[in-house]
Parts: structure tokens; C-alpha cells; sequence
């Protein structure tokens, strides 16, 4: 289960309804929807795929991809998550994300992965990038926290090449109640302008 930043932050009640809202209307995102779940569920059967991340529903079967859809399209209505699927030149899911929000914090997490084929090809970076400009700039937290398995090299080197800040480990808590150790990062959208806006 996702857990919120360590850093706290608290947003005025203003700025927790405008996160709320972008969340809800996903601008320039393909929102996931029951159309999709045989695509993610084929996505979430290839181990390189999903064996790094903790928060997938497992064991995958069109049931439980199904009901994580549609539990994340109602978190979404709450201004709470975002899942959102990549698709390929013939429509076909070549990735996914997850944005979830806690906007009275200003802050969100991504999580996310893109299809064997398209792996070690610059696309995750591209993709991690392009998502941190997103949330800081249409979703507009203040804040994005990030884990990784310890082993998980490749996911490592696209956040740390983000600009992401190593701030020690945490348990990562499995929708099965076990854990896993998890590297953390946070980046701050100050710290992401200064990187990234002229």
C-alpha cells in the first residue's frame, strides 16, 4: 500500500480542492478503464514486467486486474489516484502509471512500468520525466515521493537521473500485508524548477 511522503506538508484547503479536481479530470492522460484490463493483465503476466513492483494485484487474474481498475477509477473520483495506461502505435497497452495523491498534502507518488520490448530503450526516462512535469505542473503538488526495490538498478537510474534525492530506505507494504525494502526519494517542485525552468 502506498504510503505518503515522509516530508509533511500541508496544503491550504484551496490548493487540496484544485489537486483534487486535476486528478479527476486526468488532462491529457488515457485514464484506465474496463477496456483495458486484458491489456494490463497481459502487461502484469510478463515477470520482467512486474515481478520490481510491490503494489500490483496480485496473484494477476482478470478478476483482480479488473476490481484494481475500478477501485482506482473510484480513488480517482475521490481526486485520489490516477491510473493511466500507455498505448502503442496499434492501441495495444505498452505501459502503465499510477499517480496516487493525498492532496491535502500537496504530494503524490508514481509508480509505474512500460512492456519488455520498450524496456532499456530511453522511453521509462522519457516517461518518468514527462509524468514529474506533469504532476508539478497540471497536478499541482508540491511534492513526489518514489520507491524502488533495493535490486531494482534500472528504476533506480531514471529516478536518480530525474534529479530525485535519496532519503534512505522504508517498508514497502504489499497489498498481501508483506513487506518489501524499498529504496525512497522525494523531489520538491521548487527543486524541479530549478532543474528544469529556465
Amino acid at each position: 500500500m502506498s504510503a505518503p511522503p515522509k516530508t509533511v506538508l500541508t496544503a491550504t484547503p484551496e490548493e487540496a480542492a484544485a489537486i483534487r479536481q486535476a486528478a479527476r479530470i486526468s488532462a491529457d492522460r488515457v485514464v484506465a478503464g474496463p477496456e483495458h484490463v486484458e491489456g494490463l493483465l497481459a502487461l502484469f503476466s510478463d515477470p520482467r514486467v512486474s515481478d520490481p513492483i510491490y503494489d500490483l494485484p496480485r496473484p494477476f487474474t482478470p478478476e483482480s486486474v479488473a476490481k484494481w481498475v475500478a477501485d482506482s477509477e473510484a480513488l480517482r473520483q475521490e481526486g485520489r489516484c490516477i491510473l493511466s495506461v500507455n498505448l502503442d502505435e496499434a492501441g495495444q497497452v505498452a505501459g502503465y502509471s499510477r499517480i496516487t495523491v493525498w492532496p491535502e498534502r500537496s504530494s503524490a507518488e508514481l509508480a509505474g512500468a512500460a512492456r519488455a520490448d520498450r524496456q532499456n530503450s530511453g522511453h521509462g526516462r522519457e516517461g518518468v520525466a514527462r509524468s514529474i512535469a506533469w504532476m508539478f505542473e497540471v497536478l499541482g503538488v508540491r511534492l513526489i515521493g518514489l520507491t524502488a526495490a533495493l535490486d531494482n538498478v534500472r528504476s533506480a537510474k531514471a529516478i536518480d537521473g530525474a534529479g530525485f534525492k535519496r532519503m534512505g530506505e522504508v517498508e514497502s507494504v504489499r497489498p498481501d500485508g508483506t513487506t518489501r525494502r524499498s529504496i525512497y526519494w522525494e523531489l520538491s517542485r521548487d527543486a524541479w524548477m530549478r532543474r528544469h525552468v529556465l
